[in-house]
C-alpha cells in the first residue's frame, strides 16, 4: 500500500510564515551588506555547462582573491531551474529570457556561427549558398528552440534550412570537439567557437550569412536590496568578458 505525507492546516500556516522569516531575515542581511558597503557572504550561482567552465571558471581564482569575505558555491548545468526553489542568489543564463518574475540583467550579446574543420570542407566541399547545407552532415545542439532549423540572414533577406546530420548532442563544447574532429558542419556560439577560429582550428561556413542574435544575462530573483555579494560578482563577470564587445567576438573576427 501506497503512503503519502502531508501537511495539515497547521502546518501550511506555519510554512507559509517561515519562508516569509527567511525571506525578511536575508533582506535584513541584504540591507546591513549594503550599509556596511563590502561584498560579504556564501554565493550560491547556476551556469550552463559550456559557458561556466569556458569563461567562468578562469576568472573564479581572481574573483575570489579580490573578494576574500565571499565564499561560493558555483553549479555548471544547462538545465534551467527554479532559483527560488534550488535557493541561488542568481543564474547565469544565454538565449532569449522568457516572462518571468526574475530581475534580469544584459551581460553581453551572443553571437552563432557555423564552422567546420578545415580538412572536413577539404573533403566534402565548402557551402557557397545556405542551399547547399542540405547536402551536408549537419551537427546540431539538443537544446535550441529548433535545433534542425537553421535561420540564415543575407543579402536576399531571411532563410530557413532544415539541416540533418548523424549527430544531436546536448553540450556545446562536446559538440565542438565533434566539428573540430572532421564529422560535419555546425552551429556554435562564438564563446566556445573563437578561440578556433583564431587558431584556424576552425572556418566559417557561409559568412557572408547571419544567425540571429541573442544575449548573455544574469537573472535572480526580485529583492528589496540586492546582495553586494551579487553585484560584486554581476559587475566583476562584466568586465571580465567585455560587455558588448566580448572578447571572444574578437577572436572569432566578429568585430571589424
Amino acid at each position: 500500500m501506497k503512503r503519502s505525507i502531508s501537511l495539515t492546516e497547521a502546518g501550511e500556516i506555519y510554512l507559509t510564515h517561515a519562508v516569509l522569516a527567511l525571506g525578511s531575515a536575508q533582506e535584513a542581511e541584504d540591507a546591513v551588506a549594503a550599509v556596511q558597503g563590502q561584498p560579504v557572504g556564501h554565493l550560491k550561482i547556476s551556469a550552463p555547462m559550456s559557458f561556466g567552465r569556458l569563461h567562468i571558471a578562469p576568472m573564479l581564482t581572481e574573483f575570489l582573491a579580490a573578494y576574500s569575505d565571499i565564499t561560493m558555491d558555483l553549479t555548471m548545468d544547462d538545465r534551467v531551474v527554479d532559483l527560488v526553489d534550488a535557493g541561488l542568489d542568481l543564474a547565469i543564463r544565454a538565449g532569449t529570457l522568457p516572462d518571468s518574475a526574475l530581475i534580469a540583467r544584459r551581460l553581453a550579446p551572443i553571437h552563432s556561427v557555423l564552422v567546420a574543420a578545415p580538412d572536413y570542407l577539404l573533403r566534402q566541399g565548402d557551402p557557397q549558398q545556405p542551399e547547399d547545407l542540405l547536402a551536408h552532415n549537419c551537427l546540431h545542439y539538443a537544446y535550441s528552440r529548433d535545433p534542425m532549423e537553421w535561420v540564415l540572414h543575407g543579402p536576399n533577406g531571411e532563410l530557413r534550412i532544415r539541416t540533418k546530420g548523424t549527430l544531436r548532442i546536448n553540450n556545446s563544447e562536446t559538440l565542438c570537439t565533434a566539428l573540430l574532429d572532421g564529422l560535419g558542419i555546425g552551429r556554435l556560439p562564438t564563446f566556445v567557437a573563437g578561440a578556433h577560429l583564431a587558431a584556424g582550428r576552425l572556418i566559417r561556413v557561409l559568412p557572408e550569412y547571419v544567425l540571429p542574435e541573442q544575449a548573455l544575462f544574469a537573472v535572480f530573483p526580485e529583492r528589496r536590496h540586492l546582495p553586494m555579494k551579487v553585484r560584486a560578482f554581476v559587475d566583476f563577470l562584466a568586465e571580465w568578458i567585455g560587455k558588448d564587445r566580448p572578447f571572444w567576438d574578437t577572436e572569432a573576427g566578429l568585430d571589424a
